[in-house]
Order: C-alpha cells, then structure tokens, then sequence
C-alpha cells in the first residue's frame, strides 16, 4: 500500500508547488482512495474536496453527508456543490457537463482539481470512442492532465488499475458508495463494464492494460500532429486589418499550400479551443468556407460558436457576437462611455456637435458628409475599408440629430475631428 501511495505522489510532483490540491470527491471507491492517499502525503501543497450533487437519484442526497464524514476523519475541507443537469439525448454526458462545470467554478487560480478515473476508466474510453469513429484526438482517451478554469485536471491514477484501489480501500477499512446506477447496463459505459470487457478479460485477460497503453501510444501521436499544427498555423496568424475586433482568426492563404488533411490538422487543433470538433460528415463546411469566392461570406456553424469569412481571413465568432445589439441608444452624456447592450460600449474624443447624440446601427439607405468628398452612401464607404460583413450590423454609428457624424473604429468616417471608439463586447470566446 505504501508502494501505491508513493506512485502518486511521484506522479503529482510537477504540481508540488501548485497553490493548493481540490480532489473530486464522488464518495465512489475511485475517488475515496485517492483522497485517503493524498491526505496521508506529507509534502503536498493544502488539500480540499468538492462534491457535485446531480439530484438525479432520491438516494443522492445522502452522499453529501457520506463525503463530509470521511473528510472529517481525514481533516479535509469539503465544499458541496448543487447542480441541475440539462434535459439531453444522453444524460451521462449532460451530468458530465454539470460536474466540470461546477469543478470549473471552485477552481482558484493555479489550482489542481484532481480525479480518480484509473486504468479500467481509461479502457472503457477508448473503446467507446473507437465504436464511435472517432479520429486521432478522440482515440487519445483521456488526457493525464488538460487546463479547467483557472487551474488545471490532472488524473493521476490512470496507470492504476480498479484492484489495487480496491485491495488499498479494504486493507485501510474505508468505506464508500456503491451508485446502483452504475449496474445499469442502459447506460454505455456500464454495458461495456459489465457485459463485454468481462468477456474481453476472458479470453484477454490483459485487455484493459493493453488498451490503457494503447490509448498513451494515441495521444503520443497526438503530440506530434498538435506540434505539426503549431508549425502550419504560424503562417496563417499574421494580424488582420481589425485588430481592435479582438477576435480570433486566421489568414487563409497561410493555409492553401497545405495538403487537405494538413488544413484539417491545423484547424482541428485551433478549434479545439473554442469548441467541440466536429465529426467527420461537418468537415464539408469547412471546404465550402476555404473555397469561396473573395466577396461571398460564408458561414461554418459549429457547436459552440461559428466561423465567418471575410475577404482571406476567418474569424471565430461566439458569445455576443452571435446575437444581435440592441436597440438605439440616446447618449445624454457624451462626456462619459455609453454602454450598448449586448454590444461593448463606446466613447468619444474631440469636438463634440451641439446637437443630442445617439448610437444606432445600420438599417440601409445611410449616408454621410465627408470633408472633401461630398456625400458618401455608407454601404460602399464600409465596401471600401473592406469591413467585415458580421461586423457591419454591430458597428455603432454616430447621429447628431438626424445626421450621421461618426463611424466607430475607422477615423476617416467622421465629419470633423470627432472620434467615436469602440470597445467590442468581451465575453468569453467559449474556451476550452
């Protein structure tokens, strides 16, 4: 037992002088363990525990209580979280996002959350993923350790197998939860659990280890196609002619003279911070945005945000840019920044017109007076400049009475020396 205990702590020391260890406490066999070990180290940073409560069993409501007494024994700091998990097509992956979520929160910043799937959990995975059709990064199964809010996952028991957790459990008279839905074979994972790795271990009895290893094998090539992908990428972030959109994007010609699957790999790894990957059969709108004219504006809808073409350059749209701003805005003190709802907020520099202001966005038909150049349609001024399309219902516009005076962020649309600046809405670019 010492030998398991001195396993994980080799395997936490990159994170030794991490600010402090949060352990995912289910009240499961997994998870009490690898508290037990943790709390019996003697060079670890402070440890604290957190229980998710889906409320999805009446039976439930009893563990909250299970995991403060065992943390109580091993004077451990419990924090209890109450979640409600989304009516999905699968209520394993909605509970799932419930849990990360609510792991996500109580992170500190540099923190470790730590989880105690081991190498059974590991097997199930990639099989899973394998029977799904799953690519390269899926078949990587789960990671030893990803980013999560402010700090980071690791899983330090993944080389571990479900016996040795077992025999540690018995040989120190802990006690645990027993989930009977964990016996429902309804759900994925349990089927394979019960019903086809028992068969497996028949005939192989080493099935769950060589999966284990073939799913590190997996994510090793993973590294390199992410390291190949860091190098293609390079030439396609060359900065836009907006910077001040704050968006993420990319420069497509950096990215033509790449082979098809090259492209793929590239922008799988810079999706894969934004959103869910799409499967196989989405991959066509990718094509379809790389291999549009100049002039058209295509748009790929993914999971969790879009992708817009503009002229050469995609951009990663998410948050508030995927709904529309809100209504005109009178501006009864220009002397301060206006908020705009659902859109940034603007301020002003220079002379201002004596007339009242207020911020709206373009319906058609609007022009304005430019010095030297007479009257202008607004709809070829933004032609010109090359705005992009998703900006240009968004962009506020400047009206002093029932005259347009000022274009945001482009300086040479103003009547005058007034300048109308823009802070784009900052909402989280659905990171993950």
């Amino acid at each position: 037992m010492v030998y398991l205990a001195s396993r994980v702590q080799d395997k936490l020391a990159p994170w030794r002088d991490a600010p402090g260890w949060c352990v995912a406490l289910s009240g499961g066999l997994d998870s009490t363990v690898l508290l037990h070990l943790l709390a019996g180290l003697s060079d670890r940073p402070a440890l604290r525990a957190v229980h998710v409560h889906h409320g999805l069993q009446q039976v439930a409501d009893t563990w909250p209580e299970h995991c403060r007494r065992l943390c109580d024994a091993l004077g451990v700091e419990l924090l209890v979280r109450h979640v409600r998990v989304e009516e999905d097509a699968s209520i394993e992956q909605a509970a799932r996002n419930a849990r990360y979520g609510a792991f996500s929160e109580v992170l500190q910043t540099g923190e470790i959350l730590l989880t105690g799937q081991h190498r059974e959990d590991q097997a199930e995975t990639l099989l899973l993923r394998l029977l799904r059709g799953a690519g390269l990064r899926g078949l990587m199964a789960m990671p030893g350790q990803r980013s999560l809010g402010a700090g980071s996952l690791v899983r330090p028991l993944l080389d571990i197998s479900r016996d040795e957790l077992l025999r540690h459990a018995q040989a120190h008279g802990l006690s645990w939860i027993e989930d009977s839905s964990n016996a429902d074979t309804r759900f994925n994972r349990n089927y394979l659990r019960h019903q086809v790795f028992p068969a497996l271990a028949s005939r192989w009895p080493q099935a769950s280890r060589s999966l284990a290893r073939a799913a590190g094998h997996l994510a090793q090539a993973g590294e390199l196609l992410d390291e190949l992908a860091r190098e293609d990428l390079v030439q396609a972030q060359v900065p836009g002619d907006f910077p001040w959109l704050g968006l993420p994007s990319l420069h497509l010609p950096g990215l033509a003279h790449l082979s098809p699957a090259r492209q793929r790999n590239a922008m799988q790894s810079w999706l894969a911070r934004f959103t869910r990957l799409p499967d196989t059969d989405h991959w066509a709108g990718w094509n379809d945005l790389r291999d549009a004219r100049a002039d058209a504006s295509p748009i790929w809808k993914l999971t969790d945000g879009e992708l817009h073409r503009a002229g050469e350059r995609i951009y990663w749209l998410s948050g508030n840019w995927l709904g529309a701003p809100g209504e005109a805005a009178y501006w009864n003190d220009p002397r301060q920044a206006l908020e705009l709802a659902g859109n940034g907020r603007v301020f002003l520099t220079g002379n201002l017109p004596q007339e009242g202001l207020r911020i709206a966005y373009r319906q058609g038909g609007e022009s304005m007076t430019l010095p030297g150049r007479g009257r202008r349609d607004l709809k070829r001024l933004l032609n010109e400049r090359q705005v992009p399309c998703f900006v240009r219902s968004r962009l506020p516009l400047l009206f002093a009475g029932e005259r347009l005076v000022a274009v945001a962020n482009l300086p040479d649309l103003t009547d005058g020396d007034l300048q109308l600046v823009w802070r784009v809405p900052t909402s989280e670019q659905g990171l993950r």
